[in-house]
This record gives structure tokens, sequence and C-alpha cells, in this order.
């Protein structure tokens, strides 16, 4: 992926697991980025994969980092993006979750983790995965303790072709069962005549423990998971005509839905 000019270098996963961007607490909106980076740190070398595993969707989603930087500044929104590969731990799993680390991966196998054991998932966890989920809910506080609880938009992409089967969807939104912010950006990604896009597509939002589920149902806060499908968002142009697409998008249902500031609670299709 060619990045902006202006996208400053992301920290390594050896100085910080976590990289935020500081923004409005009180602009009504906090921007997640699960997947932004393919880094390791030094001391797991390359999980025993070879270079370019890690330029594939199995180490990141491509594009997002770029893309979640040009919307929260362009709503003036803070975000809190890893800088871990999740090949290490994947931080939208719950900590329970079979899948939190992976041993094979859309064909590849992960030596590095095949004989992980519960000491080495605690320590990944403790280093990597609580601290990122740590800095999310510190953000939601700070914004809730100005009367401004947000509403959360955690940005992916997806792979134009998935076991040899296309993907028609230039992109999804996935929601489990609080439609305040989910369906309003559905319907007005929906009106753009150029665009196929997936309700709860290409994957389900009901996942139980997974970030949206912790951040946002456990805590009452409006939701949505935006999937970009990753070629569309594989260089600064892409990334530059999707912020320019989204963002009076979101902007205006931040204006127009009172909802999307108040904490309700409508449980989850996973429990």
């Amino acid at each position: 992926m060619t990045a902006p000019a202006s996208l400053p270098p992301a920290p390594h996963p050896d100085t910080s697991p976590v990289e935020q961007i500081s923004g409005d607490p009180q602009s009504g909106l906090l921007i997640l980025c699960d997947h932004a980076g393919n880094a390791l740190p030094r001391a797991y070398g390359n999980l025993g994969l070879p270079p370019a595993e890690f330029e594939r969707h199995i180490a990141y989603d491509i594009g997002v980092r770029a893309l979640t930087f040009a919307l929260a500044r362009a709503l003036k929104a803070p975000a809190v993006l890893s800088t871990f590969s999740r090949l290490l731990i994947d931080p939208n799993r719950g900590e329970d979750d079979p899948t939190l680390i992976m041993r094979l991966s859309d064909g590849a196998v992960v030596s590095g983790n095949a004989r992980h054991d519960a000491a080495e998932r605690e320590r990944r966890l403790a280093a990597y995965h609580r601290p990122y989920h740590a800095a999310i809910a510190e953000r939601i506080d700070a914004a809730i303790a100005l009367g401004r609880p947000p509403a959360i938009l955690s940005v992916h992409s997806f792979t134009p072709v998935w076991r040899g089967v296309p993907r028609p969807w230039h992109a999804g939104v996935l929601w489990d069962s609080d439609p305040r912010f989910a369906l309003p950006l559905l319907d007005r990604l929906r009106a753009e005549p150029d665009l196929v896009v997936g309700d709860n597509e290409p994957y389900d939002g009901a996942l139980k423990n997974d970030c949206m589920y912790r951040h946002g149902t456990a805590r009452g806060l409006a939701h949505a998971l935006l999937e970009v499908r990753q070629e569309l968002i594989g260089d600064a142009a892409g990334v530059a005509a999707w912020a320019a697409r989204l963002e009076p998008m979101v902007r205006r249902l931040l204006d127009t839905l009172p909802e999307l500031g108040e904490i309700r609670h409508y449980g989850s299709r996973s429990d």
C-alpha cells in the first residue's frame, strides 16, 4: 500500500502497542482500527513466516490505517489504532476466543504460534491486547465524563476474493442488535449509485466479546463496523476518495441523529 505523504510513521509494537489520534473528545465520535499494522515485536521474529505473508490480509487490514487517519483528521475525532499484527494476537477477538492467536490463517501455517501455551497467551494479552482495549476504554470514559458519549466507528478492509469466490461488495456495514449508527450509515452508502454495499457482509457483526461487543454493545454506545474492499483503499488515491465519500455521510449522521450520543442497551444476538 502507498500511504499518503502526510501519514506519520507507525509506532513499532516494541515502543507501544497502541497508536492514538487526539481529536476532539466532544466530537461525538471515536474511530477504531483493530488491524492497522503488520509489525511484530522483535522478540517474535517473523513467527516462522516469509516476509511476503506480512503484506497479505492475514497480517493486517490493507489501507485501514491511512483511511482512519484521513477520517479522524477530517472529522476532528479521536482514534485508537493497534500497532501489532493480528498474527501475534487479534485485538478484535475476545480473550477466550479460539481464533485469538492463529495457528493457521488462510493457508499459511504460523509455526511461531503452533505451540504457544497458556503462559504465552497471557503474555501477549498483557503486553498487546489489553493495552489496546484499555486505551479505547479511556477514550470512551473521557468523552462520557464530558457529557458526550461517543458513537464508535470501526474501520476494516476485506479481500476481493475469498477461497476462489469473488466478493461483489465494495463495502459492508457490520452490526449486531443496535441499529442506531449502522443502519443509517448503510442507507447512505447504498444511496451511492456506484456502490454495492453489504448488510452484515462479508461477515456477521454479532461476535461475542469482540471489539464492538466489548466497547459498543456492552456499554450501550451506538456503533458500526465498516468494511471496505481492500484494493479500493490500497493506495493514496483510493484512501482519499473513500475519505471524501465517508466524511460527509458520518458528519451528517452525527449532526442529525441525537440518539447516536445516548447510552442505550440493545443486547446482542451472540448472547
